[in-house]
């Protein structure tokens, strides 16, 4: 087992791992930028370095500077969290050069899932089943006419390097083909500095659910079941659940066991999670990331398990915990994330929190690194914190997580607990009956 790891993240995520870590027995070093020096796992970790002013690039996303941590701490292995440098192969690979573990996959998978048509590809030879689309980046405007011809529009084009909705049109017709390609190239230009995009079938009224799994870097790996993603905003997700209530028991084993069988077969090392647009019974692969998502609570609660834990053990050659035969799941469990943003607007809302009160009982579980007093600084995302619920079924998680809305308090800053308290009440949501457009248009105003 590792002696030290180091936290190369911030927020709840960071404050998550070192509580894993402290359970495990192993030092902590939190690293952080100027503008987080009161933070929470700061304070809390057993060692504290600062690595850089404000901006991500020159803290967060600053290797060399990580890197050097490393080494005055005596570090013996990074915990990256999501976001920043979690699924960076560079960063991966540098920490093995300099014999320090990485603890996430190796960095050759993360390469091949960070690239969405390399994923999709391989995806297909694992066995998963993917969106109809063309094999590869299209590069010109005729070969996207006849692939879009072939399976049908409307199509959807995406950057091959994408994320976060960037680099993403819809065409409805071949009018709208061009002028997608054209934009879709620009903006994943602009933003991730490849502006190569592929087309893929559009699915009207899909879910997205999701699949975590794990595997042990030597063969063997499990699925922890599913996470329905659907209700979302400009692609991000805002309320996430587990199980979903779209699927059957039966369904559940299958896309579970098609996973679990992939990853074995890419000798898979760590978390991960394959995402999919689901749609009249039909799974349709999109892309996996390589990594701890921040929606991994809802699994723990209906599992039981640690998936940090898992991915420490697994990072240290221990291997996993559970075999597929021994993970159960029981009851149902909600996560929200409670963002500093207007509820409507979704505009940043940093600033200082004057009241801060979490809820508490049976069933209810805050993730977050804020306190009362603690300013929100204006550089990084607005994610204040997670609030899960979990029941014995979905009927008394919603119950619950009703109560836990009424009980949190976040004052001084504009957040989006306003929206969860409709979200909770409304009839949609309680019968599950919703998909990836539904959240969007309940915002704008429009039936769903």
């Amino acid at each position: 087992m590792f002696k030290k790891v180091l936290i190369a993240n911030r927020g709840e995520i960071a404050l998550r791992v070192l509580r894993a870590c402290k359970e495990l027995g192993i030092s902590t070093v939190a690293v952080h930028s100027t503008a987080d020096n009161a933070a929470m796992h700061v304070r809390l970790a057993d060692e504290s370095v600062c690595i850089g002013p404000p901006p991500s690039r020159d803290s967060y996303l600053n290797i060399p500077s990580i890197l050097a941590a490393c080494e005055i701490t005596g570090a013996d292995a990074v915990h990256p969290g999501y976001g920043f440098l979690s699924e960076n192969a560079r960063f991966a690979d540098i920490l093995d050069a300099h014999n320090v573990t990485f603890i996430g996959p190796t960095a050759d998978h993360i390469r091949i899932m960070g690239d969405k048509i390399e994923a999709k590809r391989t995806a297909q030879k694992l066995g998963i089943p993917v969106v109809p689309g063309s094999p590869g980046a299209v590069t010109d405007d005729d070969e996207a006419m006849r692939i879009a011809e072939e399976i049908g529009y409307p199509v959807l084009v995406k950057a091959s390097a994408g994320g976060g909705g960037r680099g993403m049109k819809v065409a409805r017709s071949r009018a709208d083909l061009s002028t997608a390609l054209s934009t879709a190239r620009t903006e994943a230009g602009a933003a991730f500095g490849d502006d190569a995009v592929y087309i893929e079938k559009y699915l009207e009224k899909p879910r997205h659910i999701e699949v975590q799994v794990f595997g042990d870097g030597a063969g063997q790996a499990i699925h922890l079941g599913e996470r329905d993603c659907s209700l979302q905003r400009r692609h991000q997700k805002v309320w996430e659940e587990a199980n979903s209530p779209a699927l059957t028991p039966e369904q559940r084993a299958e896309i579970g066991r098609i996973c679990a069988e992939a990853m074995a077969k890419l000798s898979y090392r760590g978390a991960g999670t394959i995402e999919f647009l689901y749609e009249n019974g039909e799974f349709y692969f999109i892309e996996m990331n390589t990594r701890l998502q921040v929606e991994h609570p809802v699994t723990e609660a209906i599992t039981g398990l640690d998936l940090v834990h898992e991915q420490i053990r697994v990072a240290a050659g221990l291997g996993l915990s559970v075999t597929q035969s021994e993970v159960t799941f029981q009851g149902h469990a909600i996560e929200c994330r409670i963002n500093a943003e207007d509820p409507r607007s979704f505009a940043p809302s940093p600033g200082r929190i004057t009241h801060y009160h979490t809820p508490g009982g049976l069933g209810v579980r805050v993730d977050s690194g804020v306190y009362q007093g603690y300013s929100i600084p204006p550089f990084y995302d607005s994610l204040i914190g997670k609030l899960i619920v979990h029941g014995r079924n979905r009927a008394e998680c919603m119950m619950r997580l009703r109560r836990a809305l009424d009980e949190i308090v976040v004052d001084g800053v504009k957040t989006t607990l306003p929206l969860f308290r409709d979200l909770v009440d409304n009839s949609d949501i309680a019968a599950g009956a919703y998909d990836i457009h539904w959240l969007e248009q309940y915002l704008a105003g429009e039936k769903p």
